[in-house]
């Protein structure tokens, strides 16, 4: 396997209005705090967030691309979400592997989606078995 301990991916990509319609569209997740400014204003938030699903689809997104030459099967995937992601943010999704298991191909990540600012977003684990 030609992956190691400590290697790292990152991709970065602004969240737009446009984004979180299509993801509310392929998702079916209509809520209004991600899609109604007059709704979003009355939350704590002040303002439309993200889907939270959109950040797993962008760590997803590192996975598949990073690994595309070694063909994965996402096995599993944890997340926190400890910051709103808002319109117009930054974000830089990272994974970084922690764990390799060589007999079974299977790898171990920490993946994080941290904001333009330096907040991080999400933070959890990924697992991903390499095919070979």
């Amino acid at each position: 396997m030609d992956i190691a301990i400590g290697d790292t991916f990152t991709k970065s990509r602004t969240v737009t209005d446009e984004l979180i319609r299509a993801f509310a569209e392929l998702s079916g997740d209509h809520n209004p705090i991600h899609l109604d400014d007059e709704f979003a204003s009355k939350t704590r938030f002040g303002r439309r967030i993200a889907h939270g699903m959109l950040s797993g689809a962008f760590i997803s997104a590192v996975l598949g691309f990073e690994f595309r030459e070694r063909k994965i099967v996402y096995l599993s995937q944890t997340m926190k979400f400890t910051a709103p992601i808002f319109i117009g943010d930054t974000i830089t999704t990272t994974a970084t592997v922690r764990n390799i298991r060589k007999e079974k191909g299977i790898v171990t990540l920490e993946t994080t989606c941290t904001k333009q600012d330096g907040t991080i977003a999400v933070q959890g684990e990924a697992m991903v078995m390499i095919l070979k």
